[in-house]
């Protein structure tokens, strides 16, 4: 588990440099121990509100397998996932979701809407979240102090 979100956490590490806020992903076939999809996030890159790393693995798994249902395999994440996030990982009906950080803000998983909560909700992946925690909120950390500056 370690392993696959480290590899997330480099994909964070890579959109700070790129001056995004800085959340990294991967989608991961726990069977075969490969790495189908990672990203991290290209908002401003992209000038795209919805290209957060998440939706980016999430759409680049879907076409190398050539379905929207992603059954079987898990997304590690650096930061817990929005709404817009956590209905995509319901959708694509993606096992399990691992994050990083909580995100008492915009986080949709432990927070806010706790979108595998509801009702209307047909897909809940299991969640594990707080995986190396302190590692994911550092890189948040220094982004947010850099955009003070």
């Amino acid at each position: 588990m370690n392993d696959f979100m480290s590899l997330a956490l480099v994909q964070a590490n890579l959109a700070l440099k790129n001056g995004e806020i800085p959340v990294g992903a991967v989608i991961v076939d726990p069977i075969e121990k490969v790495v189908l999809a990672s990203s991290g996030n290209r908002v401003i890159s992209d000038s795209d509100p919805t290209a957060h790393a998440e939706i980016l693995v999430i759409r680049e798994t879907a076409k190398v397998l050539g379905s929207y249902k992603l059954e079987g395999l898990d997304i590690y994440v650096t930061l817990e996932p929005c709404a817009m996030c956590a209905s995509a990982i319901s959708i694509s009906r993606l096992r399990k979701l691992v994050f990083g950080a909580y995100d008492p803000k915009t986080g949709a998983v432990d927070h806010g809407p706790k979108i595998f909560s509801q009702k209307t909700t047909h897909h809940k992946p299991e969640v594990i979240g707080g995986v190396r925690e302190r590692e994911s909120s550092v890189y948040l950390r220094d982004f947010f102090r850099l955009m003070r500056s």
